[in-house]
């Protein structure tokens, strides 16, 4: 077996070397990218395995490597840091047979299994319903998940305790003479700082397009901060944008029990006196919902009103995670707008129901369709002719 696996792999090479990418049409290039993933996927998880299986034999020593991570790394030319993540995986995956199967099939990447793996070894009994998120979405939806579980099985206390000892902040020089950051906050800190960043980023954003700019978001958000550390962001740049959801019973009572919730969105599980010494210096808006929906709030025009927008913002009930574009496998949550499911040309309600929360590019696409569908009239005209767009 092991003798046909490597000429398997040697013919493979063979071909995918002599692939020419102008020689197919853009539908077979589709199934092409798509077989080559799955296939990519499939490879990396056996070559893990024979790395894991040559360590455990001692086998890299002959190819003159202490260690089989770095002989591994050497091989693969990647760092030492994947190298060891790739073959811890494929060990823990041992215990996780879903993920082993959907692993090995080439369904999931190293990367997903890894996060898979880590959030079944605290949330036992989760890995079945993870890979099924794993195959319809993309990498950033399911981080956010395995994070959320394992956040969820620490005792709330116990949580920021350890988010408070691991703050960090620090700068250093690169190559180019430029200054680095890299830090570390609470969440209870790092999110209204984050989200006064993400809003003086979205503004000079917006205005740079408008003069034609083509700079990128994270040069955008470079100026966003040095604006904001000089005094000069504009609006919600300047104040504090932090929600924090919890269950009023748990509010009076100190603590979470079971089926209830205290978390900064964007951000995390907060133990219950940080959400009450919160409250002591902040606008406090309540939320009444049943476990399955907020109220609907209408109202006919684009205008979205403080109070539905404090709802939308939310994010889904009950989780009440904040928003993040609603296209499948997106998962952004930078540079989203409103869209109107059924469009207002069309007779659709500013409402709860009828607002989904739609990355810019995804929000075109959207409008696109509606206006193919005939929803949105004949669009906007030439510079000039005053029509406003729809």
């Amino acid at each position: 077996m092991a003798s046909g696996l490597v000429e398997l792999a040697r013919a493979l090479r063979e071909v995918v070397a002599g692939f020419d990418a102008a020689a197919v049409s853009g539908d077979e290039a589709v199934v092409i990218v798509e077989e080559l993933a799955s296939t990519e996927k499939a490879c990396a998880a056996a070559r893990a395995r024979a790395a894991l299986r040559a360590g455990e034999c001692g086998s890299h020593e002959g190819r003159g490597f202490a260690d089989a991570a770095d002989w591994v790394a050497r091989a693969c030319g990647s760092s030492l840091g994947e190298a060891r993540a790739a073959m811890a995986t494929v060990e823990a995956v041992g215990s996780c047979p879903v993920t082993r199967a959907a692993l090995v099939t080439g369904e999931l990447s190293l990367v997903q299994a890894q996060a898979i793996t880590q959030a079944e070894a605290v949330r036992p009994g989760s890995e079945a319903e993870l890979v099924e998120l794993a195959v319809r979405s993309g990498l950033v939806v399911l981080r956010e998940e395995c994070r959320k579980r394992r956040l969820a099985s620490i005792e709330p206390d116990d949580l920021h305790r350890r988010q408070h000892q691991a703050r960090e902040f620090r700068h250093w020089r690169d190559d180019m003479g430029m200054v680095r950051l890299s830090g570390a906050l609470p969440p209870e800190v790092g999110v209204p700082l984050v989200n006064r960043l993400d809003a003086e980023t979205d503004r000079l954003r917006r205005a740079a397009r408008k003069e034609g700019g083509t700079e990128t978001r994270a040069a955008h958000a470079a100026d966003a901060l040095v604006a904001m550390a000089s005094g000069h962001g504009k609006g919600k740049a300047i104040s504090a944008e932090l929600v924090v959801v919890c269950d009023l019973r748990a509010y009076r009572r100190g603590h979470v029990q079971a089926g209830e919730v205290c978390h900064v969105i964007g951000g995390g599980p907060v133990p219950v006196r940080v959400a009450r010494a919160m409250v002591a210096d902040a606008f406090v808006k309540a939320v009444v919902h049943d476990g399955v929906r907020i109220e609907s709030v209408a109202h006919f025009g684009r205008h979205i009103p403080a109070e539905l927008r404090t709802a939308l913002e939310l994010g889904l009930v009950p989780g009440f995670d904040g928003v993040r574009c609603v296209e499948a496998g997106c998962g952004r949550r930078h540079g989203l707008e409103w869209d109107h499911v059924d469009p207002v040309a069309n007779g659709g309600a500013t409402s709860y129901d009828n607002l989904q929360s739609r990355c810019w590019p995804h929000h075109r696409a959207k409008t696109e369709r509606d206006r193919s569908a005939g929803r949105l009239g004949p669009g906007p005209g030439p510079p000039g002719d005053g029509r406003a767009p729809p």
